[in-house]
């Protein structure tokens, strides 16, 4: 069994249920690069310049400062930044519970899975798991990982309870300067029946298999080949079609469902995409829960 990331509690009115955190997704599959020098292929190496002297600086001299105006430090130490930790409590507190339909997407972050610790909280685990489930609500709460307090959301995933960390409502930009119509009155009535029918041709439920990290799969191969001594051709991609009518768009986009469905669904080649679909699998997130909830309503 993996090592959890934290050990601690969720707290709901006097129900305390001890837990451990564990990360639900995978980051061992991602490719990272270095900087190399293209002459010798020799690691790039970073310094740290001072601006105005234009000389090299030891870490020993460097401080860390806030810019409050144009050209305008001012410098904050340890100590400063000490102060402004917030205690880790090893408690996850509920809050309240909301309607899990009712939080959107834009403010979901990392999903982590929860497991009870020991013994003496599984019954009030699965009690509380149980309980999200039929009201269809979701925990929200704060959590302090990495000396940073985060907010955060508790709901059922399977048998699991997934602990999502949440971005703050100051964080959230929004829409409101962007041009955006309010409604779909400028389109006509068989503009709009079409738009549905395509839609409900491509409905489908949720099967995290049926995609593929592309972009992925092909650099990995591309590095493979390179490796080896051999070239990679990617075939180039096809040109949308210029279509002025959206009647028309919209007409030739039910002709070819069928056959896109079709080749979504046919067997690929299994590539390192299938890893990071297998993590995908394993961990729903509060987003895709609270996007089957708003189907079913």
């Amino acid at each position: 069994m993996p090592r959890p990331i934290w050990k601690g509690a969720i707290s709901f009115g006097l129900v305390t249920v001890p837990v451990g955190l564990y990360s639900a997704v995978e980051s061992k599959n991602e490719l990272s690069f270095r900087l190399l020098h293209g002459k010798d292929k020799s690691p790039i190496d970073y310094r740290r310049f001072c601006e105005k002297e234009d000389v090299e600086v030891q870490w020993s001299e460097i401080v860390k400062g806030y810019e409050y105006e144009k050209g305008k430090f001012v410098v904050l130490t340890d100590k400063d930044f000490e102060k402004a930790r917030v205690p880790g409590t090893q408690t996850f507190e509920i809050r309240d519970f909301v309607p899990g339909e009712a939080i959107d997407f834009v403010y979901f972050e990392h999903p982590y899975y929860l497991a009870p610790s020991g013994k003496t909280g599984v019954k009030a685990y699965a009690l509380l798991r149980d309980a999200l489930k039929d009201t269809g609500r979701v925990g929200i709460g704060t959590i302090v990982l990495r000396q940073r307090e985060h907010l955060a959301a508790l709901e059922p995933s399977g048998d699991a309870l997934v602990l999502t960390t949440m971005r703050f409502g100051y964080e959230i930009r929004s829409p409101q300067a962007l041009e955006l119509p309010k409604s779909a009155n400028g389109a006509g009535k068989r503009e709009l029946a079409l738009a549905r029918q395509l839609v409900e041709t491509l409905a489908s439920d949720w099967d995290p298999k049926r995609y593929k990290d592309t972009y992925h799969e092909v650099l990995l191969r591309l590095i493979e080949h390179k490796i080896e001594g051999k070239e990679i051709s990617v075939p180039e991609p096809e040109k949308p079609p210029k279509v002025t009518s959206l009647v028309k768009a919209l007409q030739e986009s039910l002709a070819k469902a069928p056959e896109r469905r079709a080749g979504a669904r046919a067997p690929g080649r299994r590539a390192a995409g299938d890893r990071a679909a297998g993590a995908e699998r394993r961990a729903p997130s509060a987003r895709r829960s609270a996007h089957h909830r708003r189907k079913a309503a």
